[in-house]
């Protein structure tokens, strides 16, 4: 079965590019600004959107991401209502891929089984759960790829090559490298060092490698793009919506247009990074063709 993943990926390598994946707390600031701003997304040029579900105690993520799961759950923001936004989201845009990002903890309680088949119902195309390791499969990366979601892992800096092959064991969709050690948004890339993390894990997978962490601006995403199949970008995204907010962290008319003029400046940087005997330019047009490619983000 070809997924909306799967079919995302592909295009844009007959197109030559890599993918611009953004996430985006769902909630936050509020759950009407959340969808709009979903909305806003795929028209300012991003290719998958990670979705996070707010969490109490997200152990992986830094200042900006923690903020906005706590601005998300004080907006009454829970599983059922996040997949609502996506049920939501779906019945506008049936073709832009959507991943669920987030902790075991919230889907345990709802119960796996009834978790995997809501999400799926509700057009959700793939997971991000960083809490379960490649050892507990059984608990939801197996039920979850037959029920018909990508289950997406991460591979960082520190993934030898003795501990990757159980690590991609029973990855699909595409592969998330943190491209740094630490918490999201928590430092900036080692750009000299992605083209090596990408070509070695593409020894080991025939899947997508999408990079993320610590990327900030087009430039950023570009230097990344020309070797990775996707770029991941979160916390910058964060960042631009809570400079938005009114003094009562609640949203202004500025928030959608912040977040959208953020991912279309990102966009640009993707678009443009390939660009055939020529260095990464951020104004390119949308349908240049490049050279060559692979990875991209992880939480930011």
């Amino acid at each position: 079965m070809t997924t909306r993943i799967d079919a995302r990926f592909e295009a844009l390598r007959a197109e030559g590019r890599a993918a611009l994946v953004t996430f985006v707390m769902a909630g936050d600031p509020d759950l009407e600004t959340s969808f709009e701003i979903m909305k806003s997304l795929p028209k300012a040029g991003a290719d998958v959107i990670e979705l996070g579900m707010p969490f109490t105690d997200p152990m992986a993520d830094g200042p900006s991401i923690q903020a906005a799961g706590l601005r998300a759950l004080h907006a009454g923001t829970t599983v059922a209502k996040t997949l609502e936004l996506v049920k939501r989201f779906r019945a506008e845009d049936d073709a832009t891929p959507i991943v669920l990002m987030g902790y075991y903890n919230p889907i345990y309680v709802r119960g796996p089984e009834k978790f995997l088949e809501e999400a799926k119902a509700a057009g959700v195309d793939g997971l991000i759960v960083v809490d379960l390791p490649a050892e507990e499969d059984q608990e939801l990366c197996l039920p979850a790829r037959a029920a018909g979601l990508e289950f997406i892992r991460l591979a960082t800096p520190t993934t030898d090559d003795a501990r990757l092959p159980k690590v991609l064991e029973n990855t699909s969709g595409f592969v998330y490298y943190v491209s740094l050690t630490g918490i999201t948004g928590a430092a900036l890339v080692d750009y000299a060092g992605v083209s090596e993390a990408v070509a070695r894990l593409k020894r080991h997978t025939p899947l997508p490698i999408a990079v993320g962490f610590g990327v900030k601006t087009a430039e950023n995403a570009a230097a990344i793009a020309k070797y990775a199949d996707g770029v991941v970008v979160g916390s910058a995204l964060v960042d631009a919506l809570a400079r938005s907010l009114d003094d009562e962290k609640r949203a202004s008319d500025k928030t959608v247009a912040a977040v959208a003029a953020l991912v279309a400046d990102l966009a640009r940087g993707v678009r443009g990074a390939r660009v055939a005997d020529g260095p990464a330019k951020t104004d390119a047009p949308f349908s240049l063709k490049a050279t060559f490619g692979a990875i991209a983000r992880l939480w930011s």
